[in-house]
């Protein structure tokens, strides 16, 4: 099994998206990174690294000459990002789903299973991260490393988005229902069902949160 060497920006990010996801940091949120090195006992190098990469990805805007934020988005950014990555992740499915094995269909259909378990447990956290795997397992097989750059930078904002919202938006059945609906398109190889499927998985999420704001 290969060891994963995580750098201090690295530990950082991390260390910033894991309060997100437990409240601790909320939108409009100032993120001070002296305070920030201190508590992570490292020196502000780091820290600006990983906010530089954090601005990148959405979870963090900058003030000129006040400081760093975690943003406050309207419904209709949150709409267009979830629509942005619908987009994104449909066309990487529809055009790789075809190498996906039947060990990845098995892993998938034990996703599903345990995102609904963890949904039944209350486990808010469970269901994010399996959820990740299910979709981060989807696109897998792609090749467009451009594509998936841009997936990827969005897929953090919205699990944050998700996490706080999601005892809301579906139950374990629903939860079920969706991602189930995804795999029986790849069994059945329909490319523009699928990628129509994963367009409007993220659509109807998106415009749920957008209601709640």
């Amino acid at each position: 099994m290969p060891i994963v060497k995580q750098t201090y920006k690295d530990q950082v990010i991390d260390h910033v998206y894991q309060l997100m996801l437990a409240g601790e940091l909320g939108a409009g949120d100032q993120l001070k990174e002296n305070l920030l090195a201190e508590q992570m006992g490292i020196s502000r190098a780091p820290i600006r690294e990983a906010m530089k990469e954090l601005i990148i990805n959405g979870l963090m805007e900058y003030r000129p000459q006040i400081g760093n934020f975690i943003p406050v988005l309207t419904p209709k950014q949150i709409v267009d990002s979830y629509t942005t990555r619908g987009v994104l992740e449909g066309y990487a499915v529809r055009e790789s789903c075809h190498l996906l094995s039947l060990d990845d269909l098995s892993r998938l259909d034990s996703l599903v299973e345990e995102m609904m378990t963890s949904a039944r447990n209350s486990d808010h956290k469970r269901v994010v991260e399996a959820g990740g795997e299910f979709h981060d397992l989807l696109t897998s097989r792609c090749n467009n490393m451009q594509l998936l750059e841009y997936s990827n930078r969005l897929s953090l904002k919205l699990h944050i988005q998700f996490y706080k919202y999601w005892g809301r938006l579906y139950d374990a059945a629903d939860i079920g229902r969706r991602h189930g609906d995804i795999v029986q398109c790849i069994r059945a190889a329909e490319p523009a069902a699928i990628e129509q499927v994963v367009r409007q998985h993220y659509v109807e999420t998106g415009t749920r949160i957008a209601e709640l704001q």
